[in-house]
């Protein structure tokens, strides 16, 4: 079930809320475990099982690594293997089995298994419970009910921000709620609910249009340029959009969530964007993986290889196939070399040349993200530095009026800017002239989704 779903805005979450906050506190959290549970299970009811189990085995193990004194490191080691085990093999079992075929030859079957939705981002989020309570640094949940609230909350479950237990830890056993609290939430979530059915589907149409065709190896410049700027703002918009939405649903909730997305695409260099961009992943591996690899407090050999490590887990962690691979390498390799030696150099370029080359930079890694196959990778490229292939007034005819959504592509270009600090909006008039503009573009929200069945979630397969 997406947020952006007819089903979700006028079923789903009306009825929640209503419970919600009809029932008495202690019972609030039950409500949002039985709902969850139910978001979760519609569309595959088969993994329902999984998500239980997930929370019951982590309730034990969590519960035994309190407890032991002289065993701590072997539950703590159990709680890892189960839980990244779970995902291994829902999510790379046949990308190794294809592999291995590649390698020796054979020709082992697929396996006909289905990728249980979200299960990368609530993996990392019963991880870093699990982890914390092992360090010492959250208490034990005592309570499978709340543990199971915050493994299945719905409003980040399939897609994140990825929410540490130790960040909602009182809140989930103690949270404030006010007409204020929820109102904020509620223009959270409009705003962006606008971003992604508004700006994302809507530019996702020409970034389909060129990453889908069957012609795409044939495409030369100016065609990869256009359908990759119209993928650099989809999938912002369509991954900030729901963050937004995640945020603002949780704080309906009573729960604050941090912060997802900073403006990424205003970033100055790679080191700036990777503040900015999906911070609660970044953040997780530099946290989990990286610091206790030994961070840069090592030999500079160490340090190199503590980063390539991250990096290609991050990558990796996206999909199981060679280009997100690839992407993580890429930016492995440019964040060394900001850090190595590039930085001394910006500090001495203008604002608006480090800016175009950062964009320009995040514009390369989302075209090694957005296309899977090696192949055709390695044809594109080709085409570009060659100055051959299909040019855009070959392209356009054949697919769509691109006028039409030209206007999708401006606002996008526009709203990436964080004109909200820039223009700050103190007068109560002015702040009632924002709603109504909020309730405009939720409205018109709904009858896109009313006219137009294209709805892609891109983080949805994560």
């Amino acid at each position: 079930m997406l947020f952006s779903s007819m089903t979700f805005l006028f079923v789903f979450l009306p009825l929640v809320l209503c419970l919600y906050f009809l029932v008495k506190d202690k019972y609030k959290n039950t409500i949002l475990l039985i709902f969850s549970l139910l978001f979760y299970s519609w569309g595959e009811p088969k993994y329902i099982l999984l998500m239980i189990i997930s929370i019951v085995v982590n309730f034990f193990l969590a519960k035994f690594l309190d407890k032991s004194s002289d065993y701590k490191k072997v539950w703590m080691a159990l709680a890892v293997a189960f839980n990244i085990g779970l995902l291994l093999f829902f999510k790379y079992t046949n990308f190794f089995l294809e592999n291995i075929n590649n390698i020796f030859g054979i020709n082992t079957p697929a396996l006909n298994i289905i990728l249980p939705i979200g299960i990368s981002f609530y993996t990392f989020q019963i991880l870093s419970y699990v982890i914390d309570v092992y360090r010492g640094k959250v208490a034990v949940q005592k309570n499978i009910l709340t543990l199971g609230t915050y493994i299945s909350f719905f409003p980040q479950l399939i897609a994140g921000p990825i929410v540490r237990y130790a960040t909602i830890e009182k809140q989930l056993t103690k949270r404030t709620h006010s007409l204020k609290k929820f109102c904020t939430g509620l223009r959270r979530f409009m705003i962006g609910f606008a971003k992604k059915v508004l700006v994302a589907n809507n530019v996702a149409i020409i970034a389909d249009s060129v990453f889908n065709s069957a012609q795409l190896n044939e495409y030369g410049f100016l065609v990869i340029l256009l359908g990759t700027l119209a993928y650099t703002l989809q999938i912002y918009y369509d991954f900030s959009g729901y963050s937004d939405m995640a945020i603002g649903l949780g704080k309906m909730f009573g729960f604050d969530f941090d912060e997802n997305f900073n403006y990424p695409y205003v970033a100055t260099s790679v080191t700036d964007f990777w503040r900015r961009w999906h911070i609660s992943l970044s953040t997780w591996f530099r946290d989990y993986v990286y610091i206790p690899l030994g961070g840069n407090r090592c030999s500079k050999l160490k340090w190199v290889r503590n980063f390539f490590i991250v990096w290609l887990l991050t990558g990796f962690w996206h999909g199981a196939s060679w280009n997100f691979v690839l992407w993580g390498l890429f930016y492995a390799i440019i964040l060394l070399a900001e850090k190595l030696f590039l930085d001394k150099w910006l500090e001495k370029v203008p604002v608006l040349i480090k800016w175009l080359l950062t964009f320009v930079v995040v514009n390369i890694a989302w075209l090694l993200f957005r296309v899977e196959s090696v192949t055709s990778l390695m044809a594109i490229f080709t085409n570009i530095f060659t100055f051959s292939g299909i040019g855009l007034n070959e392209f356009i005819p054949a697919n769509f009026n691109l006028v039409s959504y030209s206007i999708f592509m401006v606002l996008g270009f526009v709203f990436m800017f964080p004109w909200k600090n820039i223009i700050k909006i103190r007068n109560h008039k002015l702040s009632v002239v924002k709603d109504v503009i909020l309730i405009v573009l939720f409205i018109l929200g709904i009858l896109s989704l009313i006219n137009n069945a294209y709805n892609p979630f891109i983080y949805f397969r994560f």
